[in-house]
């Protein structure tokens, strides 16, 4: 599970490529003295976050002969505990280096300083608009931390955004880049990482969180449907079965959870709720107060996990409920229901109208949503 994000991975033929093209950028752009920046984009499981964790390595130890001040952002708390984590493992690397957005920002402003490089995973979930609640009081967090910094190297996958409050598309954020004159360039990651599954099964994941055509050749099984007799790939109608089988899988491979689509109440009064589907009844995860990410500790597997708690994480096995928001056309597509749909902060009110679609945003963001799951 941490090792999608440790720094001395080896990289890909491919990723090799770009990782050397956005040191070079970076670097020239430092030397030059240029606002710059790169922006890395590719699918959930492609490996851009493992391209900038080994990108920070080698800047943090070039540090001290370039006199560079860097960050490292990522606005995910369980996944900046993995980072926070792994940079005690490398001498180069500071933790109090490795921070959310807000506090960058906030810290910055204080101190009246600026960053030469500052590197950000999931830049999708960045805000881009005030939240009093995370004490963000400015407009817009990228451009708050471009203004903030020499270099900012970004990682972007439109189809990870989660909420309206951090709603991005790249026309967004073109018009952010273009407003403040920078120099900018562009790289995209292809080949799948992290699900090592054949095309039928990702061709389906696609067709399906796109609401395109959805007719895949079905395997029968007493209790469900396989998509691909290589690749342990399951449709359970019953999510108790389902849940028994991954269970059976946690036991001998470990690192195996059941998560599900936030069609489910939950609050954070700190009081269990919990995800009831015919004979299955599970509680939601807990808010976890420890350092140990939610994904790694093993009574989890007693808990349902959300988007907020495994995106960006490298499971063995998954299981995903989906929930009553996805519901059939009557055909062969899907179609989603908002009424259904529990998770009402996504949908918190912006402060503008620069979603020209609102409703449409709505049904793309609970999409987004089954294609982490699912990836």
């Amino acid at each position: 599970m941490l090792e999608s994000v440790f720094p001395d991975k080896d990289l890909t033929t491919e990723q090799q490529k770009i990782f050397e093209q956005i040191l070079s950028f970076s670097n020239q752009a430092v030397k030059n003295n240029q606002r710059s920046v790169f922006q890395l984009n590719g699918d959930a499981g492609t490996g851009k976050s493992i391209i900038l964790t080994k990108l920070f390595l080698k800047i943090e130890k070039d540090a001290k002969l370039n006199k560079t001040n860097n960050y490292f952002l990522v606005n995910h708390p369980e996944l900046l505990k993995v980072y926070q984590e792994n940079a005690g493992e490398f001498p180069e690397l500071r933790k109090n280096h490795f921070l959310r957005p807000t506090t960058f920002i906030n810290t910055m402003h204080k101190s009246d300083k600026n960053a030469d490089v500052v590197v950000i995973d999931e830049a999708h979930l960045l805000l881009s608009e005030s939240d009093n609640y995370n004490n963000f009081t400015q407009k817009n967090q990228l451009e708050e931390i471009i203004k903030l910094s020499k270099v900012v190297i970004l990682v972007f996958d439109a189809r990870q955004v989660l909420k309206l409050k951090s709603y991005w598309s790249q026309s967004l954020l073109n018009k952010i880049v273009k407003r403040l004159n920078v120099n900018y360039m562009q790289a995209t990651l292809t080949t799948q990482m992290r699900m090592q599954a054949p095309k039928t099964v990702i061709d389906w994941i696609n067709d399906l969180t796109e609401k395109k055509r959805v007719d895949p050749v079905i395997q029968k099984n007493t209790d469900y449907l396989t998509l691909d007799t290589k690749y342990d790939f399951r449709i359970y109608k019953d999510a108790q079965t389902m849940y028994q089988a991954l269970k059976s899988k946690n036991n001998q491979v470990g690192e195996s959870r059941i998560v599900s689509t936030a069609d489910y109440p939950s609050t954070l009064d700190g009081k269990k709720h919990y995800v009831n589907e015919g004979q299955f009844h599970l509680p939601w995860d807990q808010y976890n107060y420890s350092h140990t990410t939610w994904a790694q500790k093993p009574e989890t597997i007693n808990e349902i996990g959300s988007i907020y708690t495994v995106q960006g994480f490298d499971l063995q096995y998954v299981a995903v409920i989906i929930g009553p928001s996805i519901v059939s056309d009557g055909g062969n597509k899907i179609k989603v229901d908002l009424s259904k749909y529990e998770d009402q902060e996504a949908f918190k009110k912006r402060h503008d109208n620069d979603i020209a679609q609102l409703e449409d945003a709505k049904k793309q963001i609970i999409l987004n949503s089954m294609n982490v799951l699912l990836k």
